[in-house]
């Protein structure tokens, strides 16, 4: 039996689960599946996402998508030049954490900003991560499997609507530098609307097509950044990172052909079993206890 189950059945610390990955490796799908099964609900940790609107250009889960899962952070800064700090990021994700726990649910934290959830688990002399049994799921790939998830993603962003989305949130007097106009989507967008905005046709298709190319070429630049800092955070003392190779499923999903099989074999099975384990599933009348 695991030190996992020894110390929870001992009357061990409140469990909380972390999903980390690059952009576009499914981590939303996976937290949203992880609560639905475990009474859970999910903590956003994705910097862009606390900010209202341009659902598209930020990746926000749809309502569909949540599948009635509660969560948290996710949309709730409504001044989109707002500065929604890594202190006000610790502050509000650990209050919906407690607000999760003390309805006897599992906390699932998911998102791409992997410094929010340092500060969180580290800040503050290590306090959250003492209080707290801490499982990290990092789903991670190829990388130039990563490349081409990337730009599938943003090829299907332009489809649902991301250039509109820019053109209705443009203003040539905005600052790209704060809040929710940091979103990879907007600034490579500038020049393009201004051309447009000014009535000038000459030329915007092609300015249209450089700014898709930009922002598939900054989206894998971030995609490199965010698996760098993940690998860091793997080999740091009390992280208990459990890294599951996506590559095969992201490879599959252009075509679409058995996807969902796969990724119930190669994503969902182990990590089910791992998360299952890690929360020691003591059944109460069907419910399952996450509090000691």
């Amino acid at each position: 039996m695991g030190a996992a189950v020894m110390e929870q059945r001992r009357g061990g610390k409140p469990k909380v689960v972390f999903v980390l990955g690059a952009t576009s490796t499914g981590k939303s799908k996976l937290a949203i599946a992880l609560a639905a099964l475990f009474g859970g609900e999910v903590i956003n940790s994705d910097k862009i996402q606390v900010y209202a609107g341009l659902p598209v250009i930020t990746n926000k889960v749809t309502d569909e998508e949540c599948a009635g899962v509660p969560h948290h952070l996710l949309g709730c800064v409504p001044c989109p030049d707002a500065d929604f700090t890594v202190d006000d990021f610790c502050r509000e994700a650990t209050d919906a954490i407690k607000r999760v726990l003390s309805r006897g649910g599992l906390p699932v934290v998911a998102g791409g900003s992997n410094r929010y959830v340092e500060a969180l688990v580290d800040g503050d002399g290590g306090a959250f991560r003492s209080s707290h049994d801490c499982l990290f799921v990092w789903l991670d790939a190829a990388p130039e499997v990563l490349r081409r998830s990337t730009a599938v993603r943003v090829d299907d962003m332009v489809r649902r609507g991301l250039v509109e989305e820019a053109r209705a949130a443009f203003d040539p007097d905005a600052s790209y530098t704060r809040g929710v106009r940091r979103a990879i989507g907007l600034p490579e967008m500038d020049a393009y609307l201004r051309r447009a905005s000014d009535g000038d046709d000459d030329g915007t298709a092609a300015m249209l097509g450089r700014a898709v190319e930009e922002i598939k070429v900054n989206t894998f630049g971030l995609v490199l950044e965010q698996v760098e800092k993940i690998r860091r955070l793997s080999t740091l003392e009390g992280w208990d990172v459990r890294r599951v190779d996506c590559t095969e499923v992201l490879a599959r999903t252009a075509d679409g052909e058995g996807v969902q099989e796969l990724w119930r074999k190669v994503v969902w099975e182990p990590v089910e079993d791992m998360v299952r384990t890690f929360v020691i599933a003591e059944k109460s009348g069907g419910k399952i206890n996450l509090l000691p």
